[in-house]
């Protein structure tokens, strides 16, 4: 990085609202460090944006300088593209508002709320945002990837519910975005990523959802995983899309509801999640328990939330992670029995395998309606490597690559971009599917040098 003097970096702090952050600051290790322990990346400076005109303030001054440049929100991101070496650093996790609008249901939700922040305001109101399922996750990320998660079946992916954005495009220009204001910048970020600017404001559409759900786990010993999972696919096809039931293959963690034997052993979890009332959803639930010997089930009434915090013990941040995923449209019965082979070998306690269960209203929209293409996708496998200690960093990716590769001729052949790790920039193609040529032409007009690179990059089109 060429070596900037004092008195530009005083005129940069001078013109900032928020702290300029450089190596050796009191503050500087904490503010690089994001959820992924496997990611250590020290950046030249860190921008801790107070609003908007910090973020443009910023992107300027990257641009002018020639800094590379990396857009954190919640820092959640698997490949850790929120801090980059030797460039700028937009900070976002200063700006966490999230105003609700309860009459006109929509709510403005600055780009480091996380989902935490966003189910507090809404759900004050009885209304949602279908989000995803670990609420220390950052909004801006989820939602410019496509975003799913327990209501995406009834409500659609969170894309769906986006009708406006601002966004600081690489001109250092803050614009408002929508259907009808530069609607082709505004389809590119609802699911095309961080690849067209720094979006400090999203305008949700908002549902009446809670504040109470029917939601809990029901767990079945994997010894009889193969029917289980068969009977599991088969009701899928006939589930309502109100409901959602996702399947998590680790071992068990020490649930209260789980008798002691039970903890560490190799288990199949359902997760139910559906706004209905216990009563409605009882006959939906009943059936699920008949798929196999329940060890332990914890199934009732409990704030929305609630719900959305109830895997974050799991996914805490400073663990070492590494991930490979694939789509389905079905699971098989071989691909069935690869998932149950390699979840008997999980190489640390922490690993897991699960599908998340989307179709539904998810599925509703043209492939091209926006740019998240994935439309006829009915499960989203996240292989998910998780452990603490360096020294274990080869057999657990080992572990996560030889699944992926076993289960590959059964799947989809598409994969959910939030899901790529940093390492796997051969699909992003893959990812972007029959939109890509749209998003390079999009890439070409708003972002032609490519300032917006550090992320699973679309290369503009010269």
């Amino acid at each position: 990085m060429m070596q900037l003097k004092p008195e530009v970096l005083d005129g940069l702090a001078a013109a900032l609202r928020g702290p300029v952050l450089q190596p050796g600051d009191p503050d500087y290790d904490a503010a690089r460090r994001i959820w992924n322990a496997m990611i250590d990346r020290r950046p030249a400076l860190i921008v801790r944006c107070a609003g908007t005109a910090d973020v443009c303030t910023a992107v300027a001054f990257a641009r002018d300088h020639g800094l590379p440049l990396a857009v954190r929100g919640g820092g959640h991101n698997i490949a850790g593209n929120a801090v980059c070496d030797d460039g700028l650093v937009i900070d976002l996790s200063g700006m966490r508002g999230v105003h609700v609008d309860p009459d006109a249901r929509l709510a403005y939700v600055d780009g480091g709320a996380l989902l935490s922040d966003v189910d507090h305001e809404t759900q004050a109101c009885g209304l949602a945002v279908p989000l995803g399922i670990n609420s220390t996750t950052g909004a801006a990320g989820l939602t410019l990837g496509g975003g799913f998660g327990w209501l995406s079946r009834m409500l659609g992916l969170t894309v769906d519910s986006l009708v406006g954005a601002e966004i600081v495009t690489a001109d250092a220009r803050r614009r408002h975005i929508g259907p009808r204001q530069e609607p082709d910048l505004f389809w590119a970020i609802r699911g095309g990523g961080g690849n067209f600017g720094v979006v400090t404001r999203f305008e949700f559409a908002l549902h009446a959802v809670g504040p109470q759900v029917t939601a809990g786990l029901l767990v079945f010993p994997a010894a009889q995983g193969r029917d289980v999972l068969r009977q599991y696919r088969d009701y899928v096809d006939t589930l309502p899309a109100d409901v959602s039931i996702w399947a998590v293959l680790r071992q068990a963690p020490p649930l209260p509801f789980l008798p002691p034997p039970v903890h560490g052993q190799d288990i199949v979890a359902l997760a139910v999640c559906s706004p209905r009332t216990p009563e409605d959803a009882a006959s939906v639930i009943a059936p699920v328990r008949a798929f196999g010997h329940v060890l332990g089930e914890h199934v009732g009434a409990m704030p929305y939330a609630a719900w959305q915090k109830i895997f974050d013990p799991l996914l805490a941040p400073g663990a070492r992670n590494y991930w490979k995923s694939h789509n389905f449209t079905t699971l098989s019965d071989d691909a069935i029995d690869v998932v149950l082979r390699y979840a008997a070998s999980v190489p640390t306690p922490q690993c897991e395998i699960f599908m998340g269960l989307i179709g539904g209203r998810a599925n509703e929209p043209a492939a091209d309606a926006t740019a998240y293409p994935h439309r006829n996708v009915t499960y989203a496998m996240n292989v998910h490597g998780r452990w603490n200690d360096a020294a274990d960093d080869a057999r657990c990716v080992a572990w996560a690559r030889e699944f992926f590769a076993a289960v590959t001729p059964y799947a989809a052949g598409s994969v959910y971009i939030n899901f790529l790790t940093q390492d796997e920039t051969s699909r992003i193609r893959e990812a972007y599917g029959p939109n890509w040529d749209r998003l390079v032409q999009v890439k070409q007009r708003y972002d032609p040098d490519n300032l917006f690179r550090f992320n699973h990059n679309i290369a503009p089109a010269g």
